[in-house]
């Protein structure tokens, strides 16, 4: 049995219909039954956060593998990842599967990937197969961050990033829970472009007929520009920094675990914009 973390989300969401598609005994581990998807072959248990260990474990009990969706960013999200590690471990759970970042490791200029590196460490610790994909940065994201004056501004200079959309990391991600010779393995999960935020600005500008356009920041602009949106540091640097990760290149780098894995092309920037009929918020 597979336990699917995640499963109201689009990510989480996507790998249990397509475990449910294959045919594979799954439990959806969630906060609200009630938001769970009917799937054919899937059960559900409630846990109200990954920090509660005394309802993860029972939520898990029975389960061989875990795909483990990181929590939702807070200043505790690691020691969460730690105690949902624990309590798989304590139900018996023998794989974890878990959605890291690109660049995961203790000094990654995204401060967040320095969490995904600490979650990747515990597991590692534990004692379990494990399986890490790291995903680039969501292209899904890219027109809500498109301001109301039709600016995406922030640190990235001209940097690139192989953006890659959320069906594709849970396409990569169905891939290794359902197959074979993953054990041990860290796989970057990316688009097959490397756009600047120029390129971003430019593309949302052409398929939405809306003037839009890139501003650079330098990282003192960029915190005072978030100063007035009263979120935490943490949070602020989280956001910074991702621009800033662009900027020294870390999530440059393009790789072909998409068609290697899940046995196609990743989507593109235009091509999910028009799946999607996205329309940025630009006026």
């Amino acid at each position: 049995m597979i336990a699917v973390t995640g499963a109201t989300g689009y990510v989480g969401g996507r790998v249990a219909r397509l475990l449910a598609e294959r045919g594979v005994e799954q439990r959806l581990v969630v906060r609200d039954p009630s938001r769970a998807p009917e799937l054919a072959g899937a059960e559900v248990r409630s846990a109200s956060r990954y920090g509660a260990g005394e309802e993860m474990r029972p939520a898990l009990q029975g389960a061989t593998t875990l795909f483990l969706v990181p929590a939702a960013e807070s200043a505790d999200r690691v020691e969460q990842h730690r105690t949902a590690v624990d309590s798989a471990v304590a139900a018996g759970v023998e794989r974890i599967v878990y959605l890291s970042f690109v660049g995961a490791g203790p000094a990654a200029t995204f401060t967040l990937a320095r969490h995904h590196w600490a979650t990747e460490e515990h597991i590692r610790a534990a004692g379990v197969r494990f399986t890490f994909p790291r995903m680039n940065m969501y292209l899904d994201f890219m027109p809500r961050m498109v301001g109301p004056d039709g600016v995406i501004a922030g640190p990235a200079g001209d940097g690139r990033a192989a953006l890659v959309a959320r069906r594709d990391v849970a396409d990569v991600a169905a891939a290794i829970l359902t197959g074979e010779g993953h054990d041990g393995q860290t796989y970057d999960v990316t688009g097959r472009e490397a756009l600047t935020m120029t390129q971003v600005a430019a593309q949302l500008a052409e398929l939405s007929g809306k003037p839009i356009s890139y501003r650079a920041e330098t990282i003192e602009e960029a915190w005072a520009s978030r100063a007035s949106y009263g979120a935490p540091d943490w949070e602020v640097e989280g956001w910074v920094t991702s621009y800033a990760a662009i900027a020294a290149g870390d999530l440059e780098s393009i790789s072909d675990t998409v068609e290697r894995l899940a046995g196609h092309q990743p989507m593109t920037l235009a091509e999910y914009i028009r799946a999607e009929d996205i329309r940025p918020a630009a006026d």
